[in-house]
């Protein structure tokens, strides 16, 4: 007899898994930098941040000033030029569109606010294949907290042992493993990876950060869902 697939959901984190956004990320963070500093940061610093909610990465590196004026410059620098400046990684939309084909439920847990999410995802002809989004707005806590994976599980109508949750950074990864998801790290960013390599190292008594697997391409993900039966 043949066996039944034990995942039944995909769960994607935004920013750095579907879309390449590193570099507007980095530019919105300079000119915060330039605004409150007068100098450029150091890129690694910035690239340490990645992954990290806005808010707090925001009070972490300006303490002294107002965080809802800071981030309202990191958020102007990116509003006239998100769509035109942002990419979908090769092989994300294939992979969408495939998982829906197949009968799969996707959903997507991003530290985004909705609109730019929207605006990704029209872009890139995403829009309507999304059947649950979760955005900043909508959780009071955030990665790696489980609560943006529990509410998108929830929309999804899906338990936490069916499912994966997609992402970059080790915020993802403590994202899903909280909420009790199996964990999938994309490769195709090795600051990423080096980034969650580093924070489990740094936290090594708590696993959450430790991915069950890491992907190199998209289509990777297959091995994964086609050697999942139960």
């Amino acid at each position: 007899m043949e066996g039944k697939n034990k995942f039944t959901t995909v769960v994607f984190d935004f920013d750095g898994t579907i879309a390449d956004t590193n570099q507007l990320i980095i530019g919105s963070w300079q000119a915060v930098f330039r605004a409150r500093r007068g100098v450029e940061g150091e890129i690694s610093d910035i690239l340490a941040t990645f992954g990290e909610p806005l808010y707090y990465t925001m009070e972490k590196l300006f303490p002294e000033f107002d965080v809802e004026e800071s981030v309202d410059i990191y958020r102007s620098y990116q509003k006239e030029i998100f769509v035109d400046q942002i990419e979908i990684f090769p092989g994300m939309k294939e992979l969408v569109l495939e998982l829906k084909e197949r009968g799969y439920k996707v959903g997507i847990a991003t530290s985004r606010l909705r609109a730019s999410t929207l605006l990704g995802l029209n872009k890139f002809g995403l829009e309507d294949k999304i059947d649950a989004l979760v955005t900043v707005e909508d959780t009071a806590k955030h990665k790696p907290d489980p609560e943006p994976a529990l509410i998108c599980l929830e929309k999804l109508g899906s338990t936490a042992d069916e499912s994966i949750m997609v992402g970059d950074s080790a915020y993802d990864m403590g994202c899903g493993k909280n909420a009790g998801m199996t964990t999938v790290l994309v490769g195709w960013s090795e600051v990423a990876k080096s980034g969650v390599e580093s924070t489990a190292k740094e936290n090594a008594s708590a696993d959450i950060f430790t991915p069950d697997y890491i992907i190199e391409n998209a289509e990777d993900i297959w091995e994964i869902l086609n050697n999942s039966e139960i």
